[in-house]
């Protein structure tokens, strides 16, 4: 049964009670042609689950905490099989498995950490090895925040800078990529982390965060690039534009933009001068991607930047990575500012360096990504130890928060921060590494915050009868384009057509809101909008603030039952943008929220029969954000 309300104005909205949609399933949709393995390939898109920023015990900073667990590991948890949790208890993921994986670990120093320590190996001989293994807790702690200096600012410490050990470490985490894959069932990319950063404060170990994840379509090279050679990212896009033109194709992903000091999305190149379009189509043409979640916060926008943005604080991670650090809130460093300052590019420079789609993943150091708030097991083996070492419940000796440690004794400690999130998400053909990685490549993508909500947004000179065909997708294809596309044709008088589109995740609350955010320049001038465009239970936006009205769902913090109130699982909009203006340049994206749920820390305070640490959000929505569409 659907129910079609129709509304004067912007919108023709459609919420559905059923949340059967042909593309959630490849077998649903009849496959026009084949790859050459035979596999089937759906002309209107599967929606694909996958996580491409995981980090072994490979990784130096894994390593060092404790992390013992190995890139095939890492894959065997992501097809649904149980690992170890280095804390000492098994984890498994909860509900099907992924659909793709990328192990990504640190570059710098890849697999040198472990070598020191293992007996036999040269590397365990060397000075670094034998005072960072020693007894001396305070030197072993000395020589490794010295090994991470050393990455950070681009000089290796010659004795450990083996590049035979890292080259052979990189061959079987590509070799591991190899045996896993199992196209049109479970998909693998060889990928590692380029781990720039520029120092902040040496003193209070900060840097701003210039990280970027890079995934190889097919083929990966015998020796990756890091910031031993260069800590400059720009030198990164010159090496991956060689290997393409080598035959070796792969993208570099961004993530956590929320503590870059505003260096991610900046008007000037890495060495101050000012952007031009030769860098701007450089720096496209090699990150079209963007990761907008992950387990250290949320990069999509800031209260500061969204002020009439009522679900602008979600999850934000407020330090400078690896540092007690308050990080700074600059104008380089959240996506959603980012679109409309690559649009203020294009006119000044004459391209869009900053037309990118979005992206979630982990960034979990322990193979094993943290998606589901009810089961957190954190980012390294100390936040998954227990309640207590993660400070989701009052510490040994107390059953309050009143009597326990001041606000300010803990607000340098990151694990209460991390969140439980996020996914990638993509559209595409079929389950192959190809059709995946072109899907991230035309930025057909989307981020979750950990649920398997599927988005769907098309823009088109579309008319409303269209949301009633059999053959909506087909015909969405047919006469637009899909998220992360641009649409350069003429719109008349009412501006381009939206469609957006959204089911829940089963295993995860309903839907409460669908909305399109509208990011555009005004003189220079970033401007941006949030519009509900779908409201479950049928009910309609108001025509003045263009919000739902409350839904009913609510939530004992107590015990974390949630009532559902109209909370729907699939809500569906045809829609125009009432302020759309002849000429303006925009960029429009979806961002569809669930019912408010318990976060995670809340979820450990309820089985422990205690309150919530007050420092940390009690509540919050899940949600997905799919990439932008480009109107011109």
């Amino acid at each position: 049964m659907k129910i079609r309300v129709l509304m004067t104005g912007a919108a023709i909205l459609l919420a559905a009670c059923s949340a059967t949609q042909k593309d959630t399933a490849p077998e649903a949709a009849q496959a026009e042609t084949q790859t050459p393995d035979g596999i089937a390939l759906n002309p209107v898109r599967n929606a694909y689950f996958g996580d491409v920023h995981v980090h072994t015990g490979n990784s130096f900073d894994a390593y060092v905490f404790g992390v013992r667990r190995t890139p095939e590991d890492a894959y065997r948890f992501a097809k649904g099989e149980t690992i170890r949790q280095d804390a000492g208890f098994d984890i498994q993921l909860e509900g099907p498995p992924l659909d793709f994986l990328a192990v990504t670990d640190h570059s710098e120093y890849l697999g040198i950490v472990p070598a020191m320590d293992t007996e036999g190996h040269p590397l365990s001989q060397t000075e670094t090895a034998r005072t960072a293994f020693g007894e001396n807790a305070q030197e072993a702690a000395q020589v490794f925040q010295q090994i991470g200096v050393s990455f950070v600012t681009g000089q290796p410490i010659a004795e450990i800078n083996d590049q035979g050990t890292m080259d052979t470490v990189w061959a079987r985490t590509v070799e591991a990529a190899e045996k896993y894959n199992e196209p049109g069932k479970f998909t693998t990319f060889a990928g590692y982390e380029f781990t720039a950063m520029k120092v902040i404060s040496a003193e209070a170990g900060a840097a701003g965060n210039l990280h970027r994840n890079v995934i190889f379509r097919d083929k990966a090279p015998a020796t990756i690039f890091s910031t031993l050679q260069s800590v400059n990212p720009e030198d990164l896009w010159a090496w991956m534009q060689a290997q393409r033109t080598a035959g070796i194709d792969s993208l570099a992903i961004p993530h956590n933009s929320n503590a870059s000091n505003g260096g991610m999305f900046a008007f000037e190149t890495y060495s101050g001068q000012p952007v031009d379009e030769t860098w701007a189509r450089t720096r496209l043409a090699n990150e079209p991607l963007v990761e907008i979640t992950q387990i250290k916060g949320t990069s999509e926008t800031h209260p500061a930047f969204s002020p009439n943005d009522e679900w602008a604080g979600f999850e934000l991670y407020d330090q400078f990575i690896g540092s007690a650090m308050l990080a700074t809130i600059n104008e380089g460093d959240y996506a959603r500012l980012a679109l409309s300052r690559g649009l203020a590019l294009q006119e000044e420079i004459g391209f869009n360096p900053y037309a990118f789609g979005f992206i979630g993943s982990s960034d979990t150091h322990i193979a094993a990504g943290t998606f589901v708030e009810k089961n957190h097991w954190g980012k390294f083996p100390q936040d998954g130890a227990g309640p207590r070492q993660r400070m989701s419940v009052p510490p040994e000796g107390y059953d309050t928060w009143e009597d326990a440690p001041k606000p300010e004794a803990r607000r340098n400690l990151s694990g209460p921060k991390y969140s439980a999130s996020g996914l990638a998400g993509v559209w595409a053909q079929a389950n192959t590494r190809e059709t995946i990685f072109d899907a991230m490549r035309r930025r057909e993508t989307f981020g979750t915050s950990g649920p398997r909500i599927r988005p769907r947004f098309f823009a088109g000179n579309y008319t409303p009868d269209i949301m009633d065909q059999a053959d909506l997708l087909e015909r969405a294809y047919a006469g637009g384009v899909p998220m992360g596309g641009k649409l350069d044709r003429a719109p008349g008088t009412t501006g381009p057509a939206f469609i957006a589109w959204a089911t829940q995740d089963p295993l995860s609350s309903p839907l409460q809101r669908l909305q399109i955010v509208k990011a555009w320049e005004d003189g220079g001038a970033a401007r941006e909008a949030v519009y509900d465009v779908a409201c479950s239970g049928g009910a309609l936006p108001d025509a003045t603030t263009h919000r739902c009205p409350d839904n009913g769902a609510t939530v004992d913090i107590k015990t974390c039952a949630a009532t559902p109130g109209t909370g729907a699982p699939e809500l569906r909009a045809f829609w125009h943008d009432p302020d759309w203006a002849p000429g303006q340049k925009a960029a429009y994206y979806v961002r569809v929220l669930e019912n408010p749920a318990c976060r995670w820390s809340t979820w450990d305070a309820a089985r422990a029969g205690t309150p919530p640490n007050p420092d940390l959000p009690v509540l919050l929505q899940e949600r997905a954000w799919t990439s932008p569409i480009w109107t011109d």
